[in-house]
Parts: structure tokens; sequence; C-alpha cells
């Protein structure tokens, strides 16, 4: 799903992005409701980035990646924790783009995701290269979701990729 978002362009660059987990839910823009399975996942489209909510029989997950005033956890390149009975993974890498490679990659992500029916993009008013986007899936009894942060005017793209699953017990290994 592709929209609009009416919105002012809160998240400025990918230096000013956080990283939390277990956050309440945020005022969204936009948001998709999807049933991976027994998971239930919300992908959000925030002013200042996104928020993906994961509730599974197992529990419950809150991942936010914004720009979050007074917030002091950067965004890590990467991070590996328990959450209850779940792994959860979560890589975050900036690419460095020109001008012309931005506007191609722009394009494709955002054809990639607009018309996933597990993916929610929002182009932000102002440039047609601003955007957040987001894709879900499930994989192997995990839930997985990748995401996309567009700065035009740096030429920066933050990818970030998440995933939670089930801890096995070493027994059942």
């Amino acid at each position: 799903m592709l929209t609009t978002l009416n919105t002012a362009y809160t998240d400025t660059s990918a230096a000013d992005l956080a990283w939390t987990l277990g956050r309440e839910p945020l005022p969204a823009l936009a948001t998709l409701d999807l049933e991976l399975g027994s998971a239930k996942l919300q992908l959000r489209l925030l002013g200042a980035s996104h928020q993906v909510l994961l509730e599974e029989d197992h529990g419950s997950c809150s991942e936010t990646v914004a720009c979050i005033p007074g917030s002091s956890t950067p965004l890590p390149l990467g991070v590996a924790k328990r959450v209850g009975d779940w792994e959860y993974e979560f890589a975050a890498r900036v690419e460095n783009l020109t001008a012309h490679q931005f506007a191609g990659r722009a394009q494709e992500l955002l054809a990639l995701v607009a018309d996933h029916p597990n993916g929610l993009a929002g182009v932000f008013p102002g440039s047609p290269h601003a955007f957040t986007a987001m894709l879900a899936q499930r994989h192997e009894g995990q839930v997985q979701w990748r995401t996309w942060h567009a700065y035009p005017q740096d030429g920066q793209l933050v990818a970030t990729r998440s995933r939670v699953g089930v801890r096995m017990p070493a027994a059942a290994l």
C-alpha cells in the first residue's frame, strides 16, 4: 500500500534516527494490520519514521525507529536480544548514494512495497523520494520485516532488517 503522508517531513537526517524496543504505540499517520500465521503485526508510519507492533501467543514486542526528542539510543548497526520467549535481531545500514542512484533506488523500493500485500509505504510532501517504506513476512516460524527511510537531501537511505522468533530450548536443538 502506498500513501501520501499529510505532515511535515520531521525526521530530517539519518543521524537523527534512534532505535527503541518496548515503546508504547505512538500516533501513526498510516497503518497496515497483518496476520502472519499466529502473529498479529501492525506496521505503523510515523511523522518521524516507523513503529512495528507484534502480538503472538508468546507475548508482544514493539520496535520504534524514529527521530525521538531526548532519545539517548542512537540507531545501532546491530542488536540481538531476548524479549520474553523470543529472540529479537535488528540490523541497520546507511547507504550513501548520488542523486541519480538515489532516484533509481527510491523508485525501485516504492514499486516493490506499493503493490505487496504485506507492504506499507508513505511519501512525504515536497519530494517524491522522501519516504518511509516497510515490508513484512513470516519465514520458517519467524516474523521478519524490513524498512527503508529516505533522506534525498543528503543522498542517504537507511535500511533496517528485524527478525523475531521463539527461542528454541537447547534440548530441541
